[in-house]
């Protein structure tokens, strides 16, 4: 019962937070299996590009490492951050939603060659944050009951923290500076003077993800109209 339970929980979660958080975790209890190599995982050009292990793309940002206190962080964020924007400003907008990680991605992938990373994951949950927080500036986060701030440092509070445990912070770095293009090309450009919005979700998407919007011309037939039923 306590699974079934928990499976109705997961099972309302929006389409693109619970596919995302479960591809995660999936492929990091693959690893623990052994049933898959990290090796066959991280982002690697010279594979993705002559011998054509075009995954790469997609699996160096599912693997937050093996399971223990960072993955589990990092799952943390991931769902919660990731599910707010999705029930948030991308409420009814899964196509658009679906097209920041697109962008968020591609753009990790091409700065990620300039510093060889070869795991996105984390940089993509920073991007998530980023633009989660500017979008809210005006709520407080409680950071583990630590600290409280503006939502607007949260990005800059958890490079802090990867500094403290010791890792790399051009990860971190990474991810704010894509959360901050995407950022301002969605919601600073096309409100300047003379802007507009460049990030175009393709109509594809659209089609595929969001539900079909009623058309405001549409006159309904005479027996679709409400009225009294004819015998």
């Amino acid at each position: 019962m306590a699974w079934q339970g928990l499976m109705a929980e997961f099972l309302q979660v929006p389409a693109v937070t619970r596919a995302y958080t479960a591809a995660c975790v999936l492929t990091t209890a693959a690893v623990q299996l052994e049933l898959l190599s990290p090796f066959q995982l991280y982002f690697n050009p010279h594979l993705v590009f002559r011998k054509f292990q075009v995954w790469r793309l997609v699996t160096n940002f599912l693997f937050f490492g093996p399971l223990g206190f960072s993955f589990f962080f990092n799952m943390l964020f991931v769902f919660r951050y990731c599910r707010m924007l999705e029930e948030g400003s991308f409420r009814g907008r899964t196509a658009d939603f679906v097209f920041m990680f697109l962008f968020g991605g591609v753009l990790m992938t091409l700065l990620g060659l300039l510093g060889s990373l070869f795991f996105l994951g984390q940089a993509l949950t920073v991007m998530l944050v980023y633009v989660w927080s500017r979008r809210n500036p005006q709520v407080r986060v409680n950071f583990f009951g630590l600290l409280t701030f503006q939502a607007p440092f949260l990005p800059w509070a958890l490079m802090g923290f990867s500094l403290l445990l010791g890792n790399s912070i051009l990860v971190d770095l990474l991810g704010i500076a894509v959360g901050h293009i995407y950022y301002f090309l969605e919601d600073v450009f096309p409100n300047q003077p003379g802007g507009k919005r460049l990030l175009l979700t393709p109509s594809f998407l659209k089609l595929l993800l969001d539900a079909p919007q009623e058309d405001p011309n549409y006159l309904p037939l005479p027996e679709e109209e409400p009225g009294p039923l004819q015998q």
